[in-house]
């Protein structure tokens, strides 16, 4: 790219003057990195041009410009904020300072698990967004440019930066309404996350380009005769789906056992009109022209997203019965829907700051006043991956107050983002008008009305259970979490205790012999510790229960085995013996050991390789330590049996209801026996396929949820080892 293409860009909407202030920015640019060059071979100038060029194209002013072609000097050049300050001034020298401090944050943290140190870096993020939203665009568009020249960089590099990118910085895009810098971000991350998927999917779009074209060139045709007659001046369009958001179609379609042949609508018709009215009256034209799919209408103009897009969306079946995308706008809303916070950043000489745009960036502000609530790194990473960078569903106060809340979230998240106490005292809910359960999912469009008591009584600790889907909002489970922090230690000491002996137990776990182990873990200086947290809410048992699973050296007691009736199964793939995996290898009766848990091999007489639990006691006992070998899990598609007893009231309907259970969880039940105890007590011993110990302790916290339930575990029946 030249000077020149830049400057054309920007003259476009730029007076000469500060025209001249983003050529003065190159020149001193290029002076400042002259013989530097990148790593896919070109002189590094053209990094800071290319940004620039994107930052020219969402229209932001000369210093933003300016400040992207120098983004890189004070950090790559030795360039001082002074001698940038006396040249440029200090508006221009913080973009450049507030880019360069962005420049330094790495998101990816280790091991999966959020940081105090990444958790810094994304309060940086958003503080810096609070001062000057364009420090975070420039970041984009630098971000944007490294990503379309990835491929000189190292796999491992390449691997990372597409991971941040993918989960950090389209998102953000999207969250400021810049679908255009979201939308390439999101391809070029997923071209090195899953070449091979990419690949497929480029190609069958490329293969089908010819008839979808056609196809689309008829409806536009069509609506746009129809529209005339109408008198609706309108300009209507064509628009192809990007290959990640035709990967997430493909995903959705699968499930429902659907192929990439029927997914008609990877182009969606877009209809630009003059004003407000003539979207409305233009949707009535195409619900005349084509029957509307019911549940696929979206107003987004009466209630905008906080990214400030607005349009109309509808579905509706067009020629040929096929399913078409129609989104309808004036040419302002699509000037935002494409630019986002970019089309609203309006810097008067001396002046202030666009109102709108002010009212909607609030979330931001809320978020680092949330921010300041968060007991751990963990809590406003997942906060600002739920919260900020989720989907968003619109609802109602009673008053007709419209509220944002994350897709997914419940009446009590509705609660707790008015205000805590009507969390804290909520005692019921009703979503228009009718009585729903506290973890209902909330919809676009729904009134909800919270019920509470007189008498103060404080949130339930079911709140905090994942499982049961009372809370999906981080914002809502830190409050019902600093709510019970503030009572007595001893007792969330002893409550997390008794928590946590229940939830081992019930996997045949057993917490006395090695509460130092276990404390060490789960990274708590004492056990007390781990227990006051556990019964302070800031951890589940479940949580603490699933990590167990793969560090049971910690632990004397194995999880005990399963009758020797039914073999498990598995493929080839599912484990890897020495690193390979295609040995033929058998899952051990005797320990039965699931994915999650930590396993070691033994090289049977004629049955390949036998695979254990680390911890199996036929494998401590076993003297022939020559015939142990390493192994561990592998990619693993197939389900495993494990057998779980349940004690439980004899009643009528109890078995009904225990398969209802885990019908609906998607669990297949392949064996069912009952066995009477006393004249009020039955045994219940099932067989289930499960992918894992997390899915088990789900399930099995569930089960003991059913009415008349005293307890649910694994069964404990001893198997001999095989030799």
């Amino acid at each position: 790219m030249e000077l020149a293409e830049l400057i054309a860009r920007v003259a476009e909407y730029l007076p000469p003057d500060r025209v001249r202030i983003v050529e003065e920015a190159y020149r001193f640019a290029e002076q400042a990195h002259r013989g530097q060059m990148r790593l896919s071979g070109e002189p590094y100038i053209q990094h800071p041009l290319q940004a620039a060029y994107t930052v020219a194209g969402l229209q932001l002013d000369a210093g933003a410009a300016a400040a992207a072609l120098m983004h890189d000097t004070m950090e790559d050049c030795g360039v001082t904020p002074a001698e940038m300050q006396a040249r440029f001034g200090p508006e221009i020298t913080r973009l450049v300072e507030g880019t360069t401090k962005l420049s330094k944050v790495h998101w990816r943290p280790a091991e999966g698990t959020a940081t105090a140190s990444q958790a810094e870096n994304l309060r940086k993020m958003f503080l810096a967004m609070a001062e000057d939203v364009r420090v975070v665009i420039i970041k984009l568009a630098d971000r944007l440019h490294n990503m379309r020249t990835l491929d000189a960089q190292a796999p491992e590099k390449r691997l990372r930066i597409a991971r941040e990118t993918m989960e950090i910085y389209a998102p953000l895009a999207a969250r400021l309404g810049i679908w255009q810098i979201k939308w390439e971000l999101e391809d070029l991350s997923f071209r090195h996350l899953n070449p091979e998927k990419y690949r497929e999917i480029a190609q069958l779009v490329v293969s089908k380009r010819a008839s979808r074209e056609s196809y689309i060139g008829q409806v536009e045709a069509i609506l746009t005769e129809e529209l005339r007659k109408h008198g609706i001046a309108a300009d209507v369009q064509g628009r192809a789906k990007h290959i990640y958001s035709i990967y997430q179609k493909m995903a959705r379609y699968a499930a429902q056992g659907k192929t990439f042949n029927e997914i008609y609508d990877l182009l969606a018709l877009r209809v630009i009109v003059d004003s407000v009215s003539d979207c409305y009256n233009a949707l009535g034209v195409v619900h005349n022209l084509w029957h509307p799919i019911p549940g696929q209408f979206d107003d987004y103009i009466a209630n905008p997203k906080d990214s400030m897009y607005q349009s109309l969306h509808t579905t509706v079946m067009c020629l040929g019965a096929r399913p078409l995308e129609v989104q309808i706008r004036t040419h302002e809303m699509h000037q935002i829907a494409e630019y986002g916070v970019a089309a609203h950043w309006r810097y008067k000489e001396g002046g202030k700051r666009d109102q709108q745009f002010e009212e909607r960036m609030a979330w931001l502000r809320q978020l680092l006043e949330w921010q300041r609530d968060m007991s751990t790194a963990d809590d406003f990473v997942d906060s600002v991956k739920t919260d900020v960078f989720g989907d968003q569903v619109f609802v109602y106060t009673p008053k007709g107050e419209i509220k944002d809340l994350p897709a997914g979230s419940t009446p009590l998240d509705f609660a707790y983002r008015i205000h805590t106490d009507l969390g804290h005292n909520c005692i019921g809910a009703k979503v228009n008008g009718r009585l729903v359960s506290l973890n209902q999912t909330l919809k676009n469009g729904d009134v909800v009305e919270i019920l509470t008591t007189k008498v103060p009584r404080g949130p339930s600790r079911d709140w905090l259970n994942a499982d049961l889907g009372y809370l999906n909002t981080s914002h809502a489970r830190e409050k019902v979490r600093a709510w019970f922090r503030r009572r007595e230690r001893a007792e969330n000491i002893e409550r997390g205790r008794e928590l946590l002996e229940k939830e081992l137990r019930r996997l045949g776990l057993s917490l006395t012999e090695k509460q130092q182990e276990l404390a060490r873990v789960m990274r708590a200086e004492t056990p007390e510790d781990l227990f006051a947290r556990v019964g302070g809410g800031d951890i589940s048992p479940q949580s603490v229960a699933a990590k167990l699973a793969g560090a049971l050296e910690a632990l004397q007691e194995p999880i005990l085995p399963r009758p020797s009736a039914a073999r498990p199964r598995v493929t080839p793939s599912s484990i890897q013996v020495l690193g390979q995996d295609d040995l033929l290898t058998s899952i051990a009766r005797c320990c039965t050991p699931v994915p999650g848990d930590e396993i070691i091999g033994f090289i049977t007489r004629n049955r390949g390789v036998s695979v254990h639990r680390a911890d199996c006691r036929n494998i401590l006992n076993n003297p022939e330590e020559e015939r142990l070998v390493p192994v561990r899990w592998g990619a693993h598609e197939e389900l495993y049996p494990v057998a779980v007893q349940i004690i439980a009231m004899d009643r009528v309907g109890l078995l009904r209801d225990i398969s209802t259970l885990i019908s609906d969880e998607k669990v297949n039940m392949s064996d069912v026996r009952t066995q009477k105890r006393s004249d009020h007590e039955t045994s219940v011993n099932l067989t289930i396929d499960t992918t894992g110990v997390e899915q088990l302790t789900r399930l099995m916290n569930k089960l003991e949820g059913v009415r008349g339930v005293y307890s649910v575990s694994r069964r404990r029946e001893g198997v001999r080892a095989e030799a």
